[in-house]
């Protein structure tokens, strides 16, 4: 594959929301309506344009060839933080921006930090090199959500589509149920499996191993600094960004596995998680935008696969989504929509998938046993 820069600069599509955070701040107004409009709606309309693209990059390429496509990734924390505390400081200090206009502005940063900053840790998470799942831990932390790293690597690709995951949606769940779900358990789901980590080395909770000492240092200090910069309404700014960013994210880890389940064994023993048990969307802008995301079955498949190279399914193996991520966020967050838009497909998925499963009761109510040795 092609691992120069003009090659990797569609995937740092990403940066025209900075130039559009800045000028929201200085302006004011409903100037912050670009970085929803930008992150949502003029992908989506780019993607009605471009198509799909369904090429293959080798997987054999390696790691020095694709230092442009990284390098996006790399720089990322330090260019959101820039934004998200240099917005803190003006809007507390300019003093030309009314209540509603801040809390517009944060809700577009808060935007960029779900839709890129969440996407970019989730791909540095995976990496080996420590520097890389360092910055992955301090993009978390900007967004209050440290507890994700842990949920995501120990519960969520050992046990998705089975009801050991809180965030693998369930056919006819509502987005927003499915939301409060997975704020009230994933946390506790987190703690339990780091902690049950530590009880296997014979080392207790208060151990210096447990991540979760590094998460609430670091998340206090990124709340210490918007305390400093803007005060108690800096503060505030600075966690409703925060909620926004997390309300985009599991938005996409709504849409990535609704209504899509592992066949249960018996005894709870689970088949292993195959291609056709993530959402798919070959969605070119999109796939820009979010670093191919959008390739999740791959994912899945190969964890540590950098971005550049996951590989795109046929529908004969993977289910495919009708738009991009960006899209069908939008559309989740209707339920009823949501349900018009998606049953259908899952009652599709479970025709062709699974024939022979008469009852689907027990897979929709999240009714079968917890799979056997689940953290």
């Amino acid at each position: 594959m092609k691992a120069d820069l003009r090659s990797a600069l569609p995937f740092w599509m990403s940066l025209a929301l900075v130039p559009l955070a800045v000028l929201a701040a200085v302006r004011g107004g409903w100037w912050w309506a670009l970085m929803p409009a930008y992150a949502w709606y003029l992908v989506t309309g780019l993607d009605a344009v471009l198509g799909l693209n369904s090429d293959n990059p080798d997987t054999e390429t390696p790691t020095e060839r694709l230092f442009w496509y990284r390098a996006i990734t790399v720089i990322w924390f330090p260019i959101q933080a820039a934004v998200v505390f240099g917005a803190i400081w003006y809007a507390t200090h300019a003093g030309h921006l009314s209540g509603w206009e801040k809390l517009g502005l944060f809700f577009g940063i808060g935007v960029m930090s779900g839709t890129i900053g969440m996407v970019y840790a989730h791909e540095l998470l995976h990496q080996k090199p420590g520097h890389e799942r360092w910055l992955g831990d301090l993009i978390l932390a900007a967004n209050l959500y440290s507890h994700f790293r842990t949920e995501h690597l120990l519960v969520h690709h050992a046990w998705v589509a089975t009801p050991r995951d809180a965030v693998s949606a369930r056919y006819n769940e509502g987005f927003f149920r499915y939301f409060l779900r997975v704020l009230r358990d994933c946390p506790r789901s987190a703690w339990a499996a780091e902690t049950r980590l530590l009880a296997r080395a014979r080392r207790p909770v208060w151990d210096r191993r447990n991540p979760f000492w590094r998460y609430a240092a670091l998340q206090l200090g990124m709340l210490a600094l918007a305390l400093a910069l803007g005060g108690w309404q800096g503060l505030a700014l600075f966690v409703w960004q925060a909620f926004v960013a997390i309300w985009q994210l599991e938005l996409t880890n709504y849409v990535e596995h609704y209504g899509l389940t592992r066949r249960h064994l018996g005894e709870g023993r689970y088949e292993h998680v195959l291609p056709r048990h993530s959402w798919n969307a070959s969605h070119t802008a999109s796939n820009w935008l979010l670093i191919n995301l959008q390739r999740h079955s791959d994912h899945h498949y190969k964890p540590d696969r950098r971005f550049p190279l996951l590989q795109t399914y046929g529908t004969d193996e993977a289910p495919q989504l009708p738009f991009g991520y960006p899209a069908m966020t939008f559309v989740a967050m209707v339920p009823p929509w949501w349900r018009r838009r998606m049953n259908p497909r899952v009652r599709a998925w479970r025709r062709q998938f699974y024939p022979d499963i008469a009852d689907w009761g027990p897979y929709t109510r999240g009714e079968n046993p917890m799979p056997r040795g689940a953290l």
